[in-house]
């Protein structure tokens, strides 16, 4: 099992972070923390690295129902996107799977939960 789905995506980093942005909000989704990598590895380290962002989304729905159900799954939580720069115009933007980072909990009820947002998180991917 992939521990993330990707996809690969002709266009401009930033309208495909918008068009990202919308599919996670169309699946309930909202972004929760956003990290500029290569402008903190240019800040931290002086080194100039691609063009790098991780979304951390939410479903607050569904992270009510994971913590009522496991109170150390917020150590999994958010749910990370993130966009890199391929090419000039080609965008790799890949969701985490959460079936895969939940495998080692053994709960038939967060198993569940973890179904729902990879079914969600698979939507964003394929219809940005």
């Amino acid at each position: 099992m992939n521990y993330y789905y990707n996809r690969k995506i002709k266009g401009d980093f930033e309208e495909i972070m918008e068009k990202v942005k919308k599919e996670l909000e169309k699946e309930g989704f909202g972004v929760l923390t956003e990290i500029n990598v290569n402008e903190t590895f240019k800040k931290k380290l002086d080194v100039d690295f691609r063009r790098y962002h991780i979304l951390g989304a939410c479903n607050a729905p569904y992270a009510y129902k994971a913590i009522g159900t496991e109170d150390k799954i917020g150590t999994m939580l958010p749910c990370n996107v993130i966009l890199q720069q391929i090419t000039d115009n080609e965008v790799e933007v890949a969701a985490v799977n959460p079936k895969a980072s939940m495998q080692s909990v053994e709960n038939n009820e967060l198993s569940d939960i973890a179904d729902s947002i990879a079914e969600k998180l698979q939507k964003v991917v394929q219809n940005i």
